[in-house]
């Protein structure tokens, strides 16, 4: 007859086992452990960084890495770096080093070279250089600063193994801040508003945000999807337009966590020409992303593929991610936003607005525009 086991006492068995191997790290990490580390036991960080706070508070940041492909393998040694250090680098000097690959081509030289190594003529071919007089003033710099080497005279150019753990990181840090180049996008925009609206500062006019929305709504209709416009006056001094069209599209764009909705109202690099409203004086093109900018508060909604998706910004930063709000079997885009009053001196007028819908009504006399205030 078979014994019956004891779970219990295997269990407590089980329980003894793990203190004593807390007890080993402990000793082979120090008598104080890092919340960090304790915390490691029960959930394992896969991370290649760790940061560890030390006893002035500065902390501590680790790293290590391994790259392999089917050419060459290379391991880093694990590295770590007071913080206090890190923040008390030469100024000048990490100017000089940032500055060395922030060019947009030579970023892209490197990135290029991480991946296999390339001949002088294929890199001007991989990024469409045009000259290869081009493409060697900036390998100059590179190779000058030691971010490249070349194989011998004419051969193929390379990351130096050791610097391409560090331009890993310096990559994965631009990734995590990207979402910024956005946002001082938005404060340019606030700071140079004549540029958009063509007037002195203390004259802007809010209407012209209003008709740069509305735009929008008139190339959907122009494109066959969308017939119908609801302008609603809000008692706060905001404004909604909603129109039928397709919606703004909800997928996330390739390579990044940024929704195409989010790019369309705070991507102000990538503007297409027809969908910006020119006011009369202006220098550039009031798009959604301006109309974002300027506002000191926004809110979409987008109708799409069943459900209805939201997301609020204020002055052209988003407070929320995309968020699904309900279900639906209609489609289009809803705009509700609060010109900046500290930019706007003059509120909405009803007879202003009334005035430039009934325009564009009798432009597009098959596009329905209803007016409520």
């Amino acid at each position: 007859m078979a014994t019956a086991r004891d779970y219990g006492a295997e269990l407590d068995l089980l329980k003894f086992q793990l203190d004593d191997l807390r007890q080993l790290v402990t000793k082979l990490v120090g008598s104080s452990p890092s919340k960090r580390i304790q915390e490691g036991f029960e959930q394992r960080d896969s991370a290649l960084g760790s940061i560890r706070a030390e006893e002035d508070g500065a902390g501590t940041i680790y790293y290590s890495g391994h790259i392999r492909d089917e050419e060459r393998s290379y391991r880093w040694d694990p590295q770590e770096r007071q913080i206090r250090q890190l923040l008390e680098l030469d100024g000048e000097k990490a100017a000089k080093v940032l500055a060395a690959i922030s060019h947009k081509q030579r970023l892209d030289i490197l990135k290029s070279v991480m991946v296999q190594p390339l001949s002088g003529s294929e890199l001007v071919e991989r990024l469409q250089m045009g000259t290869t007089g081009q493409l060697y003033h900036h390998m100059k710099a590179l190779l000058g600063a030691g971010l490249l080497v070349q194989e011998d005279r004419g051969g193929k150019y390379s990351l130096p193994p050791h610097r391409s753990l560090p331009l890993l990181l310096l990559l994965a840090a631009t990734s995590d801040l990207l979402d910024t180049s956005d946002y001082i996008d938005m404060l340019e925009t606030r700071n140079h508003v004549a540029s958009y609206i063509g007037a002195p500062q203390g004259e802007y006019d809010p209407h012209l945000l209003f008709r740069a929305v509305l735009q929008n709504c008139i190339l959907e209709h122009q494109a066959g999807y969308c017939s119908e416009v609801g302008v609603f006056l809000q008692t706060d001094g905001g404004i909604t337009i909603a129109d039928n069209g397709r919606g703004i599209p909800l997928h996330v764009l390739p390579g990044t966590e940024k929704s195409r909705v989010q790019d369309v109202l705070t991507d102000l690099s990538r503007l297409n020409a027809s969908a910006a409203y020119h006011s009369p004086g202006s220098e550039k093109g009031i798009t959604m992303g301006v109309v974002n900018a300027l506002s000191e508060r926004l809110s979409v909604e987008v109708r799409r593929e069943g459900k209805i998706v939201r997301q609020d910004y204020q002055h052209g930063i988003p407070q929320s991610d995309l968020v699904t709000v309900g279900v639906t079997k209609e489609t289009g885009t809803s705009i509700t936003f609060r010109p900046d009053r500290d930019i706007f001196a003059a509120a909405f007028d009803k007879d202003v607005l009334s005035g430039l819908i009934s325009d564009i009504g009798a432009a597009h006399p098959e596009l329905i525009i209803a007016f409520h205030s």
